[in-house]
């Protein structure tokens, strides 16, 4: 199992599987079978969940031998293609298994089906039946947190660096809902000083936009060069809420960046986002090995070339160049990155105005004029491979960035781009006669059936849509979504969400995914749903859908409260202060942008905004028991009415008035 931009997967690809004394072996004594573990998440963690069970250790490649009935007895991640000291390499591996297989296949197969029931027992802790306090458990996290912050480099560890987009989301709830000033405030500086570090070094692509995937220095300068979907969505929704609350320019630039890299390089013609972009590439077109960052990194005499030599010294002050390279031999275990620079901002604008002596507006023109240039000349390399399946749930995820873009900087090109998303997903990846999603499609093919994940952000990309223009066509199919994943995913007995569909009869074990990795859990992302739409149309049902989901996972939590950041962001929902904000206006009102506004401009991690017109009424009214006391007619100037826990303030149609009532709450 592996996937599209694994390094270490093509390279065990190259050295094992095309071997042709080894291929053969493979054929005589087993069935070998490739996963994409992005089209089949489930699959990779079962089998994931095992090899870590019973190693210690986990990753890809992830290679698992399994019985007829798909039950696991043996696994391991990458294997040599020869022996290295005590280590046994792929085909040494392959003959052992053979011949244990062939003299002790009953032995074999009782061990697999004890490791499938001590899987199964050791997953999902059951619930705590005592009362829960979200709270506490929020700032145990919090104290979790802090305890592995690198306060020199920001992020939570002190070798690799990862951009954990429920992480931040967790920081950004806390940095403004902590009931503590002084929690608050630490919440908000590790938050900054992470995202600072994001945006400025080596992790970002200066030259073409877009993050790459992670840095395996803690300094966040020598990335792993391969873009992921799923990264540059979160990273962009980080980075807005964070612009939201800080107004720093740096957090505007780097979320646009994002979003910009996805519609230059990662949109499918008709609206859907592509997955990702690889980490090797050829170093030139007659090259004929790829190399790791070849497409990305400068050597002097590549810099010298593009740049004119008068901006030269500018720039390489700015990002840090150097005439040898800039990457230390102990981030360059293959030697690949010898010689030369990774981009990262080693002075900041004013730095460099002093040591130049240059107006600030001069040291950023120059440096902006440089960067198109590299980029020019970058376009002439090979580009690294695009992995071009398009991914239901990572669409998702950037469907929701692109609508809160659109939202907080009214911008109408990123809010048609998520609704032209969202429109290409109902056409290709929707059933409509079943109501059911795929998880895939690549070449007008669907793939396997939709997991919760797939449901669960999809779901969220729409919430966030609708409160980008208002049309509850997304509200609609989000409540569809929302129903079907109870309805396939729910555990009846626990709560919360299992990942694959039980009508999927080739899975062993029905698992749940029960932490936030690089991308949120199912039930972590349902939690935070339930509880919009419950806010949006005042359901007690829905609402206690989202606590009996987050109750699920309180052994997890109680264990580690670090586990689900973003679940416990979520509970909020229903364990703080929700609050709604109800406009009644017609969509052409002059007054509705500026009280949108005033609105948008202000982050809060739990507020739902709507819209009620003539034509949205009816849907509302019937769902919402307060929308039927509004007047009958539309108001002259746009109405709005602040609700927090479901008792509203006075209504207003004045934009000072509404701050105001938004500060009072903010308290």
């Amino acid at each position: 199992m592996g996937y599209s931009t694994c390094h270490w997967c093509h390279v065990m690809a190259d050295e094992s599987f095309a071997n042709e004394e080894t291929a053969a072996y493979l054929n005589e004594h087993f069935v070998s079978i490739k996963v994409d573990r992005e089209e089949r998440p489930d699959v990779d963690h079962i089998y994931m969940s095992f090899v870590q069970a019973a190693t210690g250790n986990g990753g890809w490649p992830l290679n698992v031998w399994l019985t007829p009935e798909r039950k696991p007895f043996f696994g391991g991640v990458y294997f040599a293609p020869e022996d290295r000291g005590r280590l046994p390499g792929f085909p040494s591996v392959l003959k052992h298994l053979a011949n244990l297989w062939a003299a002790e296949s009953d032995r074999v197969r009782d061990q697999s089906e004890q490791m499938i029931a001590a899987l199964a027992d050791q997953m999902a802790p059951a619930p705590d039946e005592g009362a829960l306090s979200w709270n506490a458990l929020r700032d145990e996290a919090l104290s979790g947190l802090t305890a592995t912050f690198d306060t020199l480099h920001g992020g939570f560890d002190a070798r690799e660096k990862f951009p954990s987009g429920p992480t931040l989301e967790l920081l950004l709830d806390l940095a403004v809902t902590h009931p503590d000033p002084e929690r608050r405030s630490h919440a908000r500086e590790m938050m900054t000083i992470t995202l600072e570090a994001i945006a400025t070094q080596g992790l970002h692509d200066h030259v073409g936009g877009g993050f790459h995937r992670y840095t395996v220095d803690p300094a966040w300068g020598v990335p792993h060069f391969e873009k992921m979907l799923y990264d540059q969505a979160q990273i962009a929704h980080a980075m807005l809420s964070a612009w939201q609350l800080t107004r720093r320019p740096e957090f505007e630039a780097a979320a646009k960046s994002a979003l910009n890299y996805v519609t230059e390089r990662l949109t499918h013609p008709a609206g859907g986002f592509y997955s990702a972009e690889d980490a090797v590439s050829l170093p030139t077109a007659d090259s004929d090995l790829k190399i790791e960052g070849a497409y990305y990194t400068w050597t002097m005499e590549q810099f010298a070339a593009v740049v004119p030599a008068d901006d030269q010294p500018l720039v390489m002050e700015a990002f840090g160049l150097r005439r040898n390279g800039n990457v230390a031999n102990d981030y360059d275990v293959q030697g690949e990155l010898a010689g030369k620079n990774v981009l990262h901002r080693a002075r900041t604008t004013a730095q460099l105005a002093d040591l130049f002596e240059l107006e600030p507006d001069e040291v950023d023109n120059r440096i902006n004029r440089a960067l198109a240039l590299m980029k020019a000349a970058r376009e002439a390399r090979p580009r690294p491979h695009l992995d071009d399946k398009i991914v239901t749930a990572w669409n998702g995820l950037m469907i929701s960035a692109y609508a809160r873009a659109g939202q907080i900087w009214d911008d109408a090109p990123y809010a048609e781009i998520a609704q032209r998303a969202a429109h290409f997903l109902r056409e290709r990846l929707y059933d409509e006669s079943t109501r059911t999603i795929s998880r895939s499609y690549r070449d007008g093919q669907r793939d396997a059936l939709g997991f919760a994940e797939d449901y669960a952000l999809v779901v969220q990309g729409l919430l966030d849509l609708y409160e980008t223009d208002f049309d509850i066509a997304w509200l609609q199919w989000a409540l569809e979504l929302q129903h079907q994943q109870d309805a396939i995913f729910r555990d009846p007995e626990r709560g919360g969400y299992f990942a694959s569909d039980p009508r999927d009869d080739s899975i062993v074990l029905r698992m749940k995914v029960e932490h936030d990795g690089v991308e949120p859990a199912a039930t972590s992302t349902a939690v935070r749903n339930l509880g919009r739409l419950a806010a949006l149309f005042h359901d007690d049902k829905l609402l206690d859908g989202a606590v009996e989901a987050s109750h699920s996972m309180s052994g997890i939590l109680q264990r580690s409260p670090t586990a689900l950041p973003q679940l416990l962001a979520a509970t909020g929902w229903f364990a703080g202060d929700a609050q709604q904000a109800l406009f009644h206006s017609s969509p052409d009102n002059e007054r509705l942008p500026e009280l949108l506004t005033e609105i948008r401009d202000r982050f809060h991690p739990r507020r739902m905004v709507v819209r009620i017109d003539s034509e949205s009424r009816p849907f509302f009214e019937s769902r919402v028991s307060f929308i039927a006391g509004l007047p009958d007619d539309l108001p002259d100037e746009a109405t709005a009415y602040i609700c927090e826990n479901f008792v509203c303030q006075m209504p207003t149609s004045d934009r000072a008035e509404l701050a105001e009532i938004l500060d009072r709450a903010a308290r």
